[in-house]
């Protein structure tokens, strides 16, 4: 298996889970030689050097006799399917982590390919779709009818990359579509602030429209739902409210685009990442009524202390791998990551982590 972006936050974590699975060969591949041979050499795989650009890639991967790629190499807004269909090309299983709206729902124009190279094509095996498709899949049989779905991330101080970064801010202050009230609406990224109100000792974190495929996938997965959300939020206040601010000076137009920014508001949000507590959070709060026709809200929560978070959005791909290695996911062709992985098969890949989860149910209205 080869973890394309393998030395990067989140390639390392992914490779270090997998290096721990027996028959599993891991192959750590990116553009640097020297921090592949550093983490390969760490967790006894093998370094490989390649760029996800270069036209022979699919060659590249028959060479290695790779079975499955699993792509980190983000941000994945504007990006194109060329390492997904170098994988089908050399006929690999793909799997990637992205969170980008439109790169995940198009994956299925290579689902004929994928199908005709026998591979399993998935996109977005991640917090968002993949784990809270499960958690709204495991909960579904307890309602009648399913109304409205919010679910939402609050992280810790600790920051990504700085594309990462500049992507997340490529949609703030511009419009986006939710569905709300039964149709399509436009909302504002980074706007539309609320309050969750989480477990001790997370506690009450703040948040704001964020962009995700799900706003696409959950209204065509689960017909008749009215409303679907996603908010997200920052460990810190002093960094929420401050993209919150910069979302209004884009949407009156003082700013044209805050992606612009990403450089100097990443070397900031670094420089304050001591300031944080390591906690973060992702929350699935569903309401509609039960199967006696009375109101029910109900709210899975997941809390990672020790800045644990960010392994969680890795565990899909950690998870799909053991099932494919294991002959127990028949699926082929191209989709989304929803409907192949249940919550438990997920939350298994965080033992030893200082992450739980639980379920509550709340007053509904």
């Amino acid at each position: 298996m080869l973890v394309l972006g393998g030395y990067g936050n989140f390639g390392s974590l992914i490779v270090h889970r997998l290096s721990g699975i027996e028959g599993i060969r891991v192959l750590v591949g990116g553009r640097d030689q020297r921090r592949a041979n550093e983490l390969a050499a760490q967790v006894g795989g093998e370094a490989v050097c390649l760029d996800m650009n270069q036209p022979t890639l699919a060659g590249r991967l028959n060479e290695l006799k790779v079975d499955l790629v699993i792509s980190t190499a983000g941000p994945f807004q504007g990006q194109d399917y060329r390492v997904a269909r170098a994988a089908i090309g050399a006929r690999a299983h793909y799997i990637d982590l992205a969170d980008a709206r439109q790169f995940v729902c198009g994956i299925h124009e290579l689902d004929r390919a994928a199908r005709s190279a026998g591979v399993l094509v998935c996109s977005g095996a991640s917090s968002v779709p993949a784990l809270a498709a499960s958690v709204i899949d495991d909960l579904l049989p307890r309602f009648q009818r399913l109304d409205s779905i919010h679910h939402g991330i609050s992280s810790s101080a600790k920051i990504p990359g700085q594309a990462t970064v500049s992507a997340v801010l490529g949609y703030c202050g511009k419009p986006l579509r939710q569905w709300r009230q039964g149709r399509w609406q436009d909302v504002h990224g980074w706007q539309g602030l609320t309050r969750h109100r989480f477990p001790a000792p997370l506690g009450k974190r703040w948040l704001a429209h964020c962009d995700v495929p799900d706003l696409d996938l959950f209204p065509q997965r689960y017909p008749g739902v009215q409303d679907v959300r996603f908010s997200a939020g920052l460990g810190l206040k002093l960094t929420q409210f401050g993209t919150w601010g910069l979302s209004w000076l884009v949407r009156a137009g003082l700013v044209k685009d805050a992606a612009r920014l990403g450089a100097s508001l990443h070397r900031l949000a670094v420089a304050m990442q001591p300031l944080g507590d390591g906690r973060s959070g992702m929350f699935v709060h569903l309401q509609g009524v039960d199967g006696d026709g009375k109101p029910l809200a109900l709210c899975w929560e997941i809390l990672a202390h020790q800045d644990h978070g960010p392994n969680i959005p890795c565990m899909a791909a950690v998870a799909l791998a053991r099932k494919l290695a294991a002959g127990q996911l028949r699926q082929r062709g191209a989709t989304p990551c929803i409907g192949l992985l249940t919550t438990d098969e997920y939350v298994a890949e965080l033992e030893g982590l200082d992450i739980s989860q639980g379920l509550r149910e709340l007053a509904a209205h």
